[in-house]
């Protein structure tokens, strides 16, 4: 997942060293702007729209712990991983929701951690964002992506998806089928808890139910699906499977 980023802080040294850094350690994220002072900051945040600002406290003119006040509540779409040399601001940095705070000189393991800490709350963000729209919209696709494309799928399409590890297929009824790059857990958290239709039958699967044709426990528990796909089946869902066809 590429990160847009910008840099503030007043030393150039610091700049140079902070970009440095996260070149080498942390590729994934993408330096839009670096910047000296506060003003500077909020005009490079309101232009490029960072996902992530790197911002020093103590500057002239203006603390970094000032940068709420130069935007709206619609306009805070962005975290903070806050720099310094004063750790007595920490208090007053977390109360500000940053994702983390950084103490100079920074380390490399702690830049990562910061960053990495970052990704796994835009990552929950992005889950939860998607199951309230799909609860409040009630929307009939879901959004399948892989690397940087993105193709939606109605859900009175989807046969069934298959796990392999971190990627998930998705099979369609009109023979294709889609490659997520999203785990099967994703993807249960979406269709099973939001959508009746949808069962988690296996670790490795999920059917939709609208499309079972019959179910077998002979050389092993599987599902068939649309008289044609033959999808695995836990010996400890079976019952639980059949309760919700006779339903």
């Amino acid at each position: 997942m590429e990160i847009k980023s910008i840099i503030v802080d007043d030393e150039a040294m610091a700049r140079h060293l902070l970009k440095g850094m996260i070149e080498e350690y942390c590729p994934e994220i993408q330096i839009l702007a670096v910047c000296e002072n506060l003003p500077d900051a909020i005009k490079a945040i309101k232009k490029h729209q960072p996902q992530l600002v790197f911002l020093d406290i103590e500057m002239p003119g203006y603390s970094g712990l000032e940068i709420l006040d130069f935007f709206n509540e619609e306009e805070l779409n962005f975290s903070i991983i806050f720099t310094t040399a004063y750790n007595q601001f920490a208090i007053q940095a977390f109360k500000l929701s940053a994702i983390d705070y950084l103490l100079k000189p920074i380390e490399s393991e702690e830049l990562k951690e910061a960053v990495k800490r970052f990704s796994k709350i835009a990552n929950a963000n992005k889950i939860n964002g998607l199951r309230e729209m799909m609860e409040t919209r009630n929307l009939k696709k879901i959004a399948v992506q892989y690397n940087q494309t993105i193709k939606f799928a109605n859900f009175d399409e989807i046969l069934f998806l298959k796990g392999d590890g971190s990627y998930t297929y998705v099979y369609l009824k009109d023979g294709s089928e889609l490659m997520s790059s999203k785990n099967l857990k994703v993807f249960e958290d979406i269709l099973c808890k939001q959508k009746s239709s949808f069962f988690r039958s296996h670790k490795s699967s999920i059917i939709n139910l609208n499309y079972v044709t019959s179910i077998s426990k002979v050389e092993g528990n599987y599902v068939l699906i649309n008289h044609e796909h033959k999808v695995a089946l836990s010996a400890e869902k079976t019952n639980l499977l059949l309760r919700l066809l006779e339903e």
